[in-house]
């Protein structure tokens, strides 16, 4: 499986490196974003704008992700341009469950404006 992971302070950005993401992918997919959620990264942008075609093992993994950062920060799905890929996201309801970004910068964008929102519900609980 190729795949490229970008650790910055506030975020990583994991970009699959792969034309399908199928049984054959998913299963690494998955571990992979194990292990970054217990080395305690805070925000996950998995980007796939490589990847031409996935299936329900891929969605799983998908999924598997947001769970895993549901209470770590944030998780964004970007770079979904393929035509299967977005009709599937589409059919499956993903689009109503994910933070899903065109772009990687645009995902950048998005966590900082999670993280400024979260700082501030987090004073805000405090009084």
């Amino acid at each position: 499986m190729k795949y490229s992971v970008d650790k910055q302070e506030k975020y990583t950005v994991f970009q699959l490196q792969e034309d399908n993401l199928n049984s054959l992918v998913a299963p690494k997919v998955k571990s992979e974003f194990v292990i970054l959620s217990n080395e305690g990264v805070k925000n996950l942008i998995l980007d796939m704008s490589e990847v031409k075609f996935v299936d329900s093992s891929g969605l799983s993994a998908i999924l598997t992700a947001n769970r895993l950062w549901k209470n770590l920060g944030s998780f964004v799905l970007t770079g979904i341009e393929h035509p299967s890929v977005k009709k599937l996201i589409e059919i499956s309801r993903l689009d109503t469950v994910l933070s899903i970004v065109p772009t990687v910068a645009e995902s950048i964008d998005f966590i900082f404006m999670d993280e400024i929102e979260r700082e501030l519900n987090d004073e805000g609980g405090d009084e």
